[in-house]
């Protein structure tokens, strides 16, 4: 079948008048060449602020005050090199895009989540939607399993649906990393049975029928949403197998490692084989925002969780085929001080940070941008979230430049960027 476009391209020079038959067939190819990939997104979410200057972007020429006392170490990719406690990273860059010039001006949490999280600037009575819940809202969920899904959980409103409403809401796995790991919402209560679930199903659908039509605020809508999801979910075998994760063989949880990270990664990996569209993954709340102590947690605990999940992941995702068609994002919501504090740490700097992306055909060996000797501030090539926004939607087929009606009547746009060319 025709796209509209493309009957519109030959439709006024007679599609099967001027044109033969060969030459139809050429466009209907070439037609279906465009679409874009059918691509889910696992988003290593270091909540509370990567240091770039101890992970990816280090300046061991720098002054003293703010040179940290990790050293160096070659990568995959030629002239490269990042952190010593990022070994197996180091050797899976040239399957990556390091963008070393992310920027924006959100240095508090709350608001630098909001951005990262959503392409926009948080407001005080607006609700925007985070990426995940727009995708929920656009893409709509691929079967039984919710369309997004957050290790362990969502903090706050960052994440959340905002005023695209609580249906679109992330599906919280919890801490995967816990002995014999379940999930809620997958099994029947206790001395329930099918036929009597099946009861109070029939039940609630009777009386949503008769008193639905007095609500005007959609809260019967949402309620629907959420028992019909929870009622979908105890039904599927596909569902349960899916976060079923004690079914991966031992050592292959080891590979990943046994942390909150390790595991979270590999039940994310799980999730898009089984159709979710974006999981994100994280260490918990605001666990990356070290004022204090930095060095000594990145190296014994930091950055081999990371390292270790990260490099299984991409692994995995390759062996599988998977990696095509998922991104993988690695990023927290702004970078630390180029000034190392007096309590050993450092604090929040939105001015300059690092992101890698790898999979669904961002090209590898790419470092985009640079910051300048001290890692304070962009030297060239800034990229600002909006544009990097605009490009994910892109990717994923979601029409950006779409207008949103939001809760304080104001129209928003789903991204209001411009797609990056360097990123495919």
């Amino acid at each position: 079948m025709f796209s509209r476009r493309s009957f519109l391209r030959i439709g006024s020079i007679g599609a099967f008048g001027t044109l033969d038959w060969g030459q139809v067939l050429r466009l209907r190819a070439a037609e279906k060449q465009v679409q874009p990939k059918d691509i889910s997104i696992i988003h290593l979410w270091l909540a509370g602020g990567l240091s770039h200057l101890d992970t990816f972007d280090m300046k061991p020429g720098s002054d003293r005050k703010y040179r940290g006392p990790f050293s160096q170490v070659p990568t995959s990719l030629d002239g490269l090199q990042i952190s010593e406690h990022l070994p197996r990273t180091a050797k899976l860059m040239h399957r990556t895009t390091l963008i070393r010039s992310m920027t924006h001006k959100q240095s508090a949490h709350g608001t630098a989540q909001t951005l990262m999280l959503s392409g926009h600037d948080a407001l005080p009575t607006l609700l925007v939607p985070s990426i995940g819940s727009v995708l929920s809202k656009e893409l709509g969920a691929r079967n039984e399993l919710p369309p997004y899904v957050m290790i362990p959980q969502p903090r706050g409103n960052n994440a959340r649906a905002g005023f695209l409403g609580p249906k679109y809401n992330p599906f919280s796995a919890g801490e995967v990393n816990v002995a014999k790991y379940s999930v809620r919402d997958m099994e029947l209560p206790m001395g329930v049975d099918w036929a009597r679930m099946e009861g109070r199903h029939s039940l609630l659908n009777l009386v949503d029928a008769k008193i639905k039509h007095w609500d005007t605020t959609d809260t019967f809508e949402t309620l629907d949403s959420y028992y019909q999801s929870a009622f979908d979910l105890m039904k599927s075998p596909k569902a349960k197998q899916a976060f079923n994760i004690a079914e991966e063989p031992e050592k292959l949880r080891d590979d990943y490692g046994r942390t909150s990270m390790g595991q979270g990664c590999l039940l994310a990996r799980r999730l898009v084989e089984a159709g979710v569209r974006f999981v994100s993954v994280g260490k918990g709340d605001n666990a990356w925002d070290h004022h204090s102590t930095l060095f000594p947690a990145y190296s014994n605990e930091f950055m081999p969780e990371l390292d270790r999940a990260f490099a299984a992941l991409m692994t995995d995702l390759d062996q599988r085929g998977l990696l095509d068609t998922t991104l993988v994002i690695v990023t927290g919501e702004f970078g630390r001080t180029a000034e190392i504090n007096v309590n050993n740490g450092r604090d929040h700097w939105p001015n300059c940070f690092s992101l890698v992306l790898a999979g669904a055909g961002v090209p590898g060996g790419q470092v985009i941008g640079a910051s300048d000797a001290d890692g304070m501030y962009v030297k060239d090539r800034p990229v600002e979230v909006p544009d990097l926004m605009a490009t994910i939607f892109r990717k994923l087929g979601v029409d950006f430049t779409k207008e949103y009606k939001s809760n304080i009547g104001r129209p928003i746009t789903i991204a209001d960027g411009k797609p990056l060319s360097f990123l495919g």
